[in-house]
C-alpha cells in the first residue's frame, strides 16, 4: 500500500516539477547536438507530442522518456557534445543511454537507438536514417511516416496508445495503409478497425 504524503499545492508542485524536468532534458539534449552539429532525430512520445500538438493540443500525453536517434559513428562527438550539460555515458546489456547526472537512474536518461539497426532482431523494421527529419522549432524528429513506422515496429502497449492518439485526430487514417510494408501494414490495420482495443 503506497502512503498518500502529498495533496494540494505539494503535489500538483510534484507533478509540474515531473514534466518541466522531461522537458528541461530535451531542451538541453536539443541544445548540445544542435550547437555540436550533430545528426539526431527525438523520438518516442516527445516526437509524438511534437505531432500531435500540430493537430490537438488536448491529445498531448506527458512522457517520462527522452529517446533520441544518431549514426553510431556519431558516439564519440555526441558524449563529447553532452558532458558539459552534466550527461554520463553509459552502456549496458545492449542498452546505450545518457544518464542525467552521477546520481541518476536508468528512467533519469536520455536513450540512444542507432540509426539503420534493429532494435531487437524479431522487429520487422531497422531504426530509420535520420538524413531526412522536420525541424519542430530548434528541434529534429523524424518525418511523421517515419516515427509512425517506428511506433508499428515496436507496437508495445505505449506504442499503440500513442498510434491511437494520432488516429484519434486524423494524423493517421485508412490511406496510410498502402505506405506500409505488410507487416506493419497489418498492425496498423487492427488499431484502424478497433480504436477502443
Amino acid at each position: 500500500m503506497v502512503e498518500i504524503k502529498y495533496t494540494g499545492d505539494a503535489l500538483w508542485g510534484r507533478i509540474e516539477r515531473a514534466v518541466e524536468i522531461v522537458k528541461d532534458r530535451l531542451r538541453r539534449v536539443v541544445r548540445a547536438l544542435n550547437n555540436a552539429k550533430i545528426p539526431y532525430a527525438i523520438i518516442g512520445g516527445n516526437a509524438v507530442q511534437h505531432w500531435v500538438a500540430q493537430v490537438d493540443e488536448s491529445v498531448v500525453r506527458n512522457t517520462r522518456d527522452v529517446d533520441i536517434i544518431l549514426n553510431e559513428s556519431d558516439l564519440d562527438a555526441a558524449i563529447a557534445a553532452l558532458e558539459p550539460e552534466g550527461f554520463i555515458y553509459r552502456r549496458s546489456i545492449g542498452i546505450t543511454m545518457f544518464l542525467d547526472g552521477p546520481n541518476a537512474k536508468a528512467r533519469d536518461a536520455v536513450n540512444v537507438l542507432f540509426a539503420g539497426q534493429k532494435v531487437r532482431e524479431e522487429y520487422p523494421e531497422p531504426v530509420p536514417e535520420i538524413d531526412k527529419y522536420e525541424l519542430i522549432e530548434d528541434a529534429r524528429t523524424l518525418p511523421l511516416e517515419q516515427l509512425v513506422k517506428m511506433k508499428l515496429t515496436s507496437f508495445r502497449r505505449k506504442d499503440q496508445v500513442h498510434l491511437l492518439d494520432m488516429i484519434s485526430i486524423g494524423l493517421i487514417d485508412e490511406s496510410w495503409l498502402d505506405r506500409m510494408p505488410h507487416q506493419l501494414r497489418i498492425r496498423l490495420d487492427e488499431l484502424l478497425n478497433d480504436p477502443d482495443g
